[in-house]
Order: C-alpha cells, then structure tokens, then sequence
C-alpha cells in the first residue's frame, strides 16, 4: 500500500520559529495604523512571498520598536500569537499552507522609547525631523525558501527596469499605510541583540538628505 502520510503539523512554536524582518523609509508622520487585512496580506506576499508569518497593524518609527523593558514589537506579537487559543493551528497553517496573519500591537507601543543609540533624535541629527524615518515589520515563519523581496533582487541581478518595476510594486503596495511624500528605502532583518544596525541603516542614507 503506497504511503499517503500527511505531513506533521509542527508542535511549536516557540520565538526560534520565528525571524523579524522590516521595510524601512521615511516619512512625515512613522506612527499610522490600519485594520485593512487585504492590503496587509497583499504588501505581505510581495515582500515576503511563500513564508506565513504576520504583518503588524502599523508603521512605526524606530524608537517605538522597544519598551522601556527592550522588548521588541515582535517579540510582542509573538507573545499575543502564543496567548491565542488556537495557536498550534494557526502555527500548522502557517507552516503547511504559508498563511499569513495581521496582528494590532499594543497602544502601549505609540510611546517613543529613545535607546542608547540616540542618532536618530531631533537634537542630534535635526536632518530627521524633516524625513522622519518609519519601519513596517513582518514577523515570518522561517523556512527554507527565499524571501519574495530577496529573491526579486536576486532574480534581477543587474537588470535595473526588471528591479525597478517591482520596487515600484512594493512601493505602491504600501501607500495605503503609508502615502505620499513617504519614500521607500529598503528591506531588512531585525537583530533583536543589535538595534543599532537599523539606525545604521538610516544612517547611511543621512547625506543623501542634505
């Protein structure tokens, strides 16, 4: 009798399970929210691709990314996941059928929580008042498989029209949370030991506003 054994649903999850990723830009105004499930999703599989996970309900600027207690609005959705009831479901469905979810995070997480890496404040780079910087994350199931967004560029490779159109895509697919003049500037992973490669990243970018 040939063998038709279904594949195991995971008995997680536990944090391991899970990578936090983000896009990053800037903006007029980082702290925005939106309940719109159908337009998560669909910035949430161009970005991320075949991988369930959650999109979290808001954009944020850095310094909102951490309490006081240094822990990370992903790690808080991992925790809201986790009190859920249906959680070894929910975690089945996001490994066997890549599901993804949208999560709301705590009002808790509007309060600005400067870290010890300051450079991203008003007083010390005043650049940031103008283009204030924003971060939407995702936090993604991890798996074998590329992410969407690392793909893309990957599958692109020196082709500038085939990269630019989907940058332009992501960009598009983000308006509804963050609209014009909001610049889009890139895709990262969040390092939950080393914050301050995200203040890097807008760092690097800082010249270029001048």
């Amino acid at each position: 009798m040939p063998d038709t054994t279904s594949p195991a649903v995971p008995a997680g999850p536990t944090p391991n399970d899970f990578a936090s990723f983000y896009l990053y830009g800037l903006t007029n105004n980082a702290y925005q929210q939106s309940p719109d499930f159908d337009k998560f999703g669909e910035l949430y599989k161009l970005v991320v691709g075949a991988h369930g996970g959650f999109s979290i309900a808001s954009s944020f600027h850095p310094y909102q990314l951490l309490n006081p207690a240094g822990v990370s609005v992903w790690y808080t959705a991992f925790a809201q996941f986790y009190a859920q009831p249906s959680r070894i479901e929910m975690f089945g469905e996001m490994t066997l059928e890549k599901t993804p979810f949208l999560v709301a995070p705590p009002a808790s997480f509007a309060a600005y929580n400067v870290w010890p890496d300051s450079r991203l404040t008003h007083t010390e780079n005043p650049i940031f008042s103008r283009y204030i910087p924003f971060v939407i994350p995702f936090l993604v199931r991890k798996g074998p498989e590329a992410l969407r967004w690392d793909a893309e560029v990957a599958a692109a490779g020196t082709d500038r029209e085939r990269l630019s159109w989907y940058l332009e895509a992501v960009k598009d697919a983000v308006r509804f949370l963050q609209p014009a003049p909001a610049v889009l500037l890139g895709f990262g992973e969040f390092d939950e030991r080393h914050p301050e490669q995200l203040i890097e990243k807008f760092m690097n970018c800082r010249e270029l506003l001048r």
